[in-house]
């Protein structure tokens, strides 16, 4: 049984190093920016957001995203903007905060 999952784990440092796993995690950064409601404001590209006001956050740094996202939940940053994203980061953790981040940073 140890051997199984020796292998498995090793599998999985493997795909990881190879970069097939950030694959997946972009794939879930997109997902979560649906799911989490991300693309009712800043549009479903993430470049055409609803109103003139809200960011465009396709090709953000994925920190300065990640830093934004936790500092508006967090409630560090609490300008006249984040008001409305303060409810829709009850939604989500920091994985997957840093998982949008991510995939967002990739959009062009």
């Amino acid at each position: 049984m140890l051997k199984k999952v020796n292998i498995a784990l090793s599998s999985v440092v493997l795909l990881v190093a190879t970069g097939i796993g950030t694959q997946a995690q972009a794939a879930d950064g997109a997902e979560l920016y649906k799911t989490k409601t991300c693309w009712s404001c800043h549009g479903k590209d993430a470049k055409t957001p609803i109103m003139p006001i809200y960011p465009k956050l396709a090709g953000q740094n994925a920190d300065y995203a990640f830093n934004q996202m936790k500092d508006i939940k967090s409630g560090a940053r609490s300008n006249g903007q984040t008001a409305a994203m303060k409810g829709v980061m009850g939604l989500v953790n920091e994985e997957e905060m840093r998982a949008i981040a991510d995939w967002l940073s990739t959009q062009e």
